[in-house]
């Protein structure tokens, strides 16, 4: 892979972030977009736990989907507090995903502002928390929706790996699917598993990574794809804003409604098949990409 390190700035202007990164579509860290957030000093274990202690979540492990994965199924389910003691105590490879914890604690939204001035359509009715113990992953894959992304860490560190949606043939994209093939865990260091023999299109690839900390705000652009790995426990914040083309909008669409809907019945009734032919179509996509 040919990485980049993502920008890095404390704040920008609002002309200048729609110049060089929202309209050119690059990703951007702004360290103190969130500093002036009360989110910035409230938000910790204990405030969460007081809120919504008694709410169960969803647990997500660090296994790869394969054939008969079906579409966003929880691996466990334990309740928030819980959760948050497990994770407190240490590693610990479990993740919480797209847990809108504002539906249970609707006061927590007076907490942030929508920074508007940066970009338009934001979807407001869906901020969402990100919540990992440390060593757990979430691994390559683009966003469905297709929407722009702020994303906030809160608590502890996380490394992220980018990569421009034109990139995901060299990715080993699934077809039907917002997921790449290959895994990319501990890409950076010797416990790595990725397999360059197999998927040798990866060395061509070209993206960016960084490491974020408390505070930093990370402007992912549409269809970007993301591997994400917590160093530390930790919680992370994403605000959503849609496409302002109707292309783009779309695109959202048909994948929420279109692609997805065909991938869960092929699931359902060939699920080998199915496994089997969008192996050899990635595999044939990525040849043609190198």
């Amino acid at each position: 892979m040919q990485l980049s390190p993502v920008p890095v700035f404390d704040r920008l202007d609002p002309t200048t972030f729609r110049k060089d990164y929202y309209g050119p579509q690059k990703p951007v860290v702004l360290r103190r977009l969130a500093e002036e957030w009360p989110a910035y000093r409230k938000w910790d274990w204990d405030y969460f736990k007081r809120l919504v202690g008694d709410q169960k979540v969803g647990l997500y492990n660090n296994i790869k989907s394969d054939a008969y994965t079906p579409i966003n199924k929880a691996d466990d389910y334990r309740t928030f507090g819980d959760y948050i003691d497990t994770i407190r105590n240490g590693p610990a490879g479990w993740r919480i995903f797209l847990f809108n914890i504002f539906d249970h604690a609707p006061q927590l939204v007076q907490d942030f502002n929508w920074p508007e001035d940066l970009m338009k359509g934001f979807v407001k009715k869906f901020p969402m928390l990100f919540v990992g113990g440390a060593t757990s992953i979430t691994h390559m894959h683009f966003d469905i929706d297709m929407s722009h992304i702020l994303h906030t860490q809160f608590a502890g560190r996380k490394r992220v790996l980018l990569f421009p949606f034109e990139e995901q043939h060299k990715l080993y994209r699934k077809p039907f699917e917002v997921l790449s093939l290959a895994d990319f865990s501990n890409y950076y260091n010797e416990n790595s598993k990725l397999d360059y023999e197999q998927f040798p299109a990866l060395k061509e690839a070209r993206g960016y990574e960084v490491i974020l900390e408390h505070g930093d705000t990370l402007f992912m652009p549409a269809g970007y794809w993301h591997h994400m790995e917590y160093l530390d426990s930790g919680f992370a914040m994403s605000l959503r804003a849609l496409q302002p083309s109707l292309t783009g909008k779309l695109r959202g669409a048909w994948n929420l409604f279109g692609m997805r809907s065909i991938d869960t019945l092929m699931k359902k009734t060939a699920p080998m098949w199915w496994y089997e032919r969008k192996k050899k179509l990635v595999f044939a996509n990525a040849a043609k990409a190198m």
